[in-house]
This record gives C-alpha cells, sequence and structure tokens, in this order.
C-alpha cells in the first residue's frame, strides 16, 4: 500500500507509523529524515538545501519533493510505502501526484489524525526528555518516579526547546495554514480517511486498521 500519513504535531503520527512499517512491510519514508542526510552527505541536492536553510528560509518545494520521490524510487519502496511530514502544502502533493503518474503508481490512501489543539498543547508542553538515555517521559500522564529525573539513569530531564507553549502554538498555527488545506484537497479525490488520534496506542492503531479495512492484529 502507498499511504501518506497528515496530522498535527504530538498527534502519534510517528508510533502509528512505526506500526503500519511493521504490519506491511513497507518502509516509512520521512521527508526531514532525508533532507538532513542529502545535506549531511553533500549531496548536489543538499547543498541546494542547506543554502535554503542557512539562510532561514523553506527549502523549496521542487527540491523536496526531488527527494522523497528519487527515495520511493528505491527497490524496497516498489511495493509500497508510507510518507511521514510529506507533503505538507498542496504544492508538493500535487508535485508527488505527477511524479507517480509518471510511474504509473498512486496513492491508496491518506490517513488524517484528528487532535484537539488543546490536547496538543498538553502533550507537548509536558514531554520531558533523558539527555543520557534517550528516555521521553510525560509529566501528567507518564510522570517519572522521581520528578525531574529519569527512571532509567538517573539524569536530570529536560524540555526540547520546541516544546514551549509558544511554540507548539505557532506550530499548530502552521499546520492550519499551509497543511489542512491539503485534507480536503485529498478528500476531493476520494482518499481521505479520518482517524480519532484520542486514546492508547493500541486503541488507534485498531481504528487506523480498521480505516484501512484490515484484519486488526
Amino acid at each position: 500500500m502507498r499511504i501518506v500519513l497528515i496530522g498535527p504535531p504530538g498527534a502519534g503520527k510517528g508510533t502509528q507509523a512505526r506500526i503500519l512499517t511493521e504490519r506491511l512491510s513497507v518502509p516509512a519514508v520521512s521527508s526531514g529524515d532525508l533532507l538532513r542526510a542529502e545535506i549531511r552527505e553533500g549531496t548536489v541536492l543538499g547543498q541546494l538545501a542547506k543554502q535554503h536553510t542557512d539562510a532561514g528560509e523553506l527549502v523549496p518545494d521542487e527540491v523536496t519533493t526531488t527527494m522523497v520521490t528519487r527515495r520511493l524510487g528505491e527497490p524496497d519502496a516498489v511495493g509500497g510505502f508510507l510518507l511521514d511530514g510529506f507533503p505538507r502544502t498542496v504544492r508538493q502533493a500535487a508535485l508527488l501526484e505527477e511524479s507517480l503518474a509518471e510511474g504509473e503508481t498512486t496513492l491508496d490512501a491518506v490517513l488524517a489524525f484528528d487532535m484537539p489543539d488543546d490536547e496538543i498543547v498538553q502533550r507537548l508542553t509536558g514531554r520531558r526528555i533523558c539527555p543520557g538515555c534517550g528516555t521521553t517521559v510525560h509529566v501528567v500522564f507518564s510522570p517519572p518516579r522521581v520528578p525531574g529525573r529519569c527512571d532509567a539513569c538517573g539524569n536530570e530531564l529536560t524540555r526540547r526547546a520546541d516544546d514551549t507553549e509558544e511554540t507548539v502554538l505557532r506550530r499548530l498555527a502552521v499546520y492550519a495554514e499551509q497543511t489542512v488545506p491539503l485534507l480536503r484537497w485529498y478528500a476531493d479525490r476520494g482518499l481521505l480517511l479520518r482517524v480519532d488520534a484520542m486514546g492508547t496506542v493500541p486503541e488507534i492503531s485498531d481504528r487506523v486498521c480498521a480505516a484501512l479495512a484490515l484484519t486488526t492484529p
């Protein structure tokens, strides 16, 4: 299956992508991971992208799309893939559609994860990370035994710079402006499947399977 995952920050797309990857035996493709790899390896695309990021500008849609579609042409993605974090705009979606059409393929579904903004703010602002072992906890939903300390290694827990309320609200505003119109674009093509992202990971996974008409494990 060829699936796009769309949703606001903190809605659990990454977790469900990992579950679906194992379930469907297809690769999960993240545009952010591809971009960082191209820059790190110093490729032509990476150098072009770095010029924009160093200047504080968005990487052009054409550059990002080229990175993604080239990855989708690799052998492990021939039978299907999950796209997480791409496309983010209608322009990117149109470029992706054109590229897939050249290879005589199309998307099978677009999963949209729905979650109220206030829940997202609570989830992200309460997240804490251990810089030592990478353990992630939440001050409300999964608090450590000793406040401010990692249960696994005892290091002091920290908060990511982009998990402040101001930053989260700004990211939500960008999502509403740039990505929400994409949901209508895919709905018009009969591809959009909406999933309630509230609840436990297994509950959400069951809803994803039901939306895709997959039997639950």
